[in-house]
């Protein structure tokens, strides 16, 4: 439930926001926010980060399309809130983007993703609101799985001592049971 509350509402802040910029903001004209620190800037992107595959935008299409049914099938065994967030998060980013590459144009499967929020001085690249997601969100899954977090809410070192307390025939009471 966590996964798919959260992936609707940032699903639905990105389309928001992409709606706003579309209608709003001049295309390919920098909108200062806060100065040089952030800026708006509309553009649509036909590739991937910094424009690149712009003509093979069909595989972005299938590569977002299979990484949220992946999140979807593991969030069915998920039983931290922790990796609910998480994956309900990046499962929002990418159905996002998804579905600027799915419903926008140039046409179905190649549409381009419509981005508009820049840090001149920070990465030259423009992002949206998806992709704020997309990156924290694998940001997140990296360091849940540094820190041994499992989907079900045990940690790897839970696991550990548990195997290194069993005898390593699997047989807990041969020696009691043979009289040794």
């Amino acid at each position: 439930m966590i996964v798919a509350s959260l992936a609707a509402i940032v699903l639905a802040a990105d389309q928001f926001v992409k709606h706003l910029t579309i209608e709003n903001l001049p295309p390919h004209e920098a909108v200062p926010v806060l100065g040089e620190f952030l800026q708006l800037y509309y553009i649509r992107n036909s590739g991937a980060a910094f424009s690149i595959g712009e003509q093979v935008t069909w595989i972005f299409t299938i590569a977002m399309a299979v990484v949220a049914g992946v999140i979807v099938w593991k969030a069915t065994s998920v039983k931290s809130r922790l990796w609910a967030t998480v994956l309900g998060l990046l499962l929002g980013g990418v159905l996002g983007n998804l579905t600027d590459r799915l419903l926008r144009e140039p046409g179905f499967a190649v549409g381009h993703v419509v981005d508009m929020i820049s840090m001149p001085w920070m990465i030259p690249a423009i992002f949206n609101v998806a992709d704020i997601f997309i990156v924290s969100g694998m940001i997140s899954v990296a360091l849940l799985v540094v820190f041994g977090l499992r989907l079900d809410g045990t940690r790897e070192r839970d696991h550990a001592s548990v195997a290194e307390d069993a005898p390593a025939d699997g047989h807990e009471g041969a020696a009691a049971s043979t009289g040794a």
